[in-house]
Formats: structure tokens, sequence, C-alpha cells
């Protein structure tokens, strides 16, 4: 196994009976960790109307951490380009970047209200929605193993998500009214002339983002599947997310279309893929399966558009899980069997996996347990497994050239 770096997604998840403003000190915290602990990386996502989230801004949030780290990248995982302007982006990360050159990174995300069309993805970075009646929708495609034994479930579809009620309100309270999303490649496209300093409009206007032009950052692509995401990163030369964590069923061809797609860029001269999972580690399987009890209802929230649920306890999550149908079940059942439960080498067996069917060159990996000290001791007992098997001096390789 290559010895790959391994770097940080958080939501920011606010635990049951806890605050939002715990939430912001516990993920600011573990940041810290993360850089002690040798991670290459700390992304925060970008969520709405998410009664268990406090992850809203990635700008906002990365400024607070950026001040409390020293080396760690920073960057967004993704910001979601469909309810705001590449210039806004732009401004925002160079605000950043100017106090903390050279650390960011630029993630952006396809959904947060675009076009009607075939979803590929979650309808929006907003979760809200229906009851514990709601069913899946139907699979969009069979699930299988790859030939090293990595569970690809069957293709979960988001469609029946798309016209849910408080999606539509997520998207309108989002949007200004009567704004249009841009097209997700031309908007990329202007993110990146905008960094260049060579934005021209049609009628040949420049235009300069003070700051933001010149900014020392990475852009990253994040996608769910073979789509336009993962066509706009591959034919920019840009570097790109695979999201076996949210669309596991997906990640395989996300990233061959990647490939197939790429383009050299002055950045890139070959493609480059990180590839997320959902990960919780405790010194033994048994306490491991435990302290991730709380996942189901998590995921659930989300699947059915309500919003992902403050983190239950275990406690909390078997009573919230007590007269679920087998519907209920079926909603969360590709996530909670694509998820990395376990001792250190339990959940390392599974990466090493996840990284040889995907050839992944970074993996990224999102933890979340209800106490703060476990989600902690997760991300510790992780870094030191990986780091033992790791090559000497491998483990340096971030995608910082080309």
């Amino acid at each position: 196994m290559p010895g790959i770096p391994l770097g940080v997604l958080d939501l920011v998840p606010i635990p049951s009976g806890s605050t939002a403003a715990a939430a912001l000190r516990a993920s600011i915290d573990l940041a810290q960790e993360a850089e002690r602990f040798g991670y290459a990386r700390y992304w925060f996502a970008e969520h709405h109307l998410n009664p268990g989230v406090a992850g809203t801004s990635p700008a906002v949030v990365l400024a607070l951490t950026a001040s409390a780290t020293t080396t760690i990248r920073l960057g967004s995982g993704a910001v979601q380009l469909g309810h705001r302007t590449a210039l806004s982006t732009v401004e925002e990360f160079g605000l950043v970047d100017a106090l903390h050159p050279g650390r960011l990174d630029l993630g952006l995300g396809r959904s947060g209200g675009r076009p009607p069309g075939p979803p590929s993805g979650p309808p929006s970075g907003a979760a809200a929605g229906g009851g514990p009646e709601s069913a899946p929708a139907p699979a969009t495609a069979p699930g299988h193993r790859t030939g090293n034994g990595l569970l690809i479930p069957p293709g979960f579809s988001f469609a029946s998500l798309a016209g849910h009620p408080r999606v539509a309100l997520a998207q309108k309270l989002l949007l200004l009214p009567g704004a249009r999303p841009q097209d997700y490649a031309e908007q990329v496209g202007d993110v990146l002339a905008l960094l260049r300093g060579e934005y021209r409009d049609a009628d040949g206007t420049e235009a300069h983002a003070v700051p933001g032009e010149g900014a020392d950052v990475q852009v990253w692509i994040l996608g769910s599947s073979g789509g336009q995401s993962a066509e706009t990163a591959g034919g920019n030369g840009l570097r790109f997310t695979a999201n076996y964590h949210v669309a596991p069923a997906g990640v395989l061809e996300a990233a061959q279309a990647y490939r197939a797609a790429f383009k050299p860029s002055d950045d890139l001269d070959r493609p480059y893929v990180s590839v997320s999972a959902d990960v919780v580690v405790a010194e033994d399987d048994a306490s491991a399966r435990e302290l991730a009890v709380g996942y189901a209802p998590w995921v659930h929230g989300i699947r059915t558009a309500a919003g992902a649920v403050p983190y239950p306890t275990p406690a909390e999550a078997r009573a919230l899980t007590a007269d679920w149908s087998a519907a209920d079940h079926a909603l969360v059942a590709d996530r909670l069997d694509t998820r990395f439960v376990g001792s250190p080498g339990t959940v390392a067996d599974h990466l090493e996996r996840l990284q040889e069917a995907t050839g992944a060159d970074e993996l990224l990996i999102t933890t979340i347990t209800h106490g703060h000290a476990d989600r902690v001791r997760s991300y510790r007992l992780l870094a030191e497994e990986w780091h033992r098997r790791s090559p000497a001096g491998s483990a340096t390789r971030t995608g910082t050239t080309a």
C-alpha cells in the first residue's frame, strides 16, 4: 500500500444536548489535533437548515481555524456554487489567503439550487424533509464488490428529494428572488479566470477580484458521479474528490470519468484524485461499533429531507430507530454498509482496499461521534496506524505540485 496522505472532512456536527457554539469550538480543537497527528488537509463542508450541523459557511469556519493552526492545509468540501457567484467565492477565499497565504484549498461543489435536471447527488446542501414513512427511491445501479472486496452498493437516487417542499424552501431561502444559477462548468471557468486575473465578459470588460486575484489556492472539484463535476475537473486540469461517503455507488464511475476527461494544466500534469470515506475508530471493533450507532438516524434525517438530527448518543439512537420499518432501514443501508468501523487495524485494512480499488492519491476521512474526545481519539488512532503502515517519508506527498 503506498503511503498516501490522509485528510479530514468536517461537517461541524452538533451532538444532542450541545450547541452550535460548542460544535464550532470542538471542530477548531480537532483541526489543531489533526495538524499535530499529521493529517494533510482539513476541510469544512457546507450544509443548510440542518438541526445537527453548524458548518453553514466553509470560508468563515476555515478563517477561524486558520488563526488557530499553522501548517495544515484548510479548505472547503465543498462550497456549493448553485447559490453563489464566482466573484463572491473568489473574494471570500482571497480574504483568507491574504492573511494565511498558500494554505487554502477551494473545493467547489455542484449542488445547491441547480437548474432542473436529473440529480446526480443530493439536490442541495440543505437537507430537509419527510417523515418516518419515507421510502427509498429506486436503486439506480445494482450492487457488487470489486476484485479486492470493496463494496459498491446499489445506487441511491435523490430524485425523490428534488421536489420536496423543504428542499424547495431551502433553495428559495438561498437564492435571491428571480435569480437563476449559472451553468456549473461556466461558473468554474469564471472562478479560475478571476483567480488568474484573466476575466473578461462578452464585451471584453475586465474584472479584477481584490483580494482574490493571484491567491495561492488549490482548486478542487467534488463529485458523486461521472457527470458534469468529474468532466469539469478533468477538462480544466484540476484536482478531484470522489465522494464514497456521500454516494458510494458512484465512486468508481466518478474517478474513471475524471481521469478520462483530464487535460494537463499549468498547475497539474496528471490526474490527482482524493476519495472520501466515513470512518469510526476505537481501540477494538466492538467499541467502535458502539460509537457508530448514532449514524443511522443521522443519515435518515438527511435522506428524508428532515435535516441531520443533533448527533445522538448510542442509547438515543436505539430509541430513535426502535420502530423503524424495513423501508427506513433500506433508506440508509448503502451509507451504513460502506462505513469503515472498527479497530485501527480493521479500518486501515478497509482504507487500503478503498485506495487500491479507486487508485486514490489521497483519502479524505469524515468521522462523527457524539463525544468530542471519541472523535479526536478516532483520528489519532487512525493516524498512528496509517503512519505505522506507511513507508518512511512517503506521507509528505499532498498534491501541492504538478
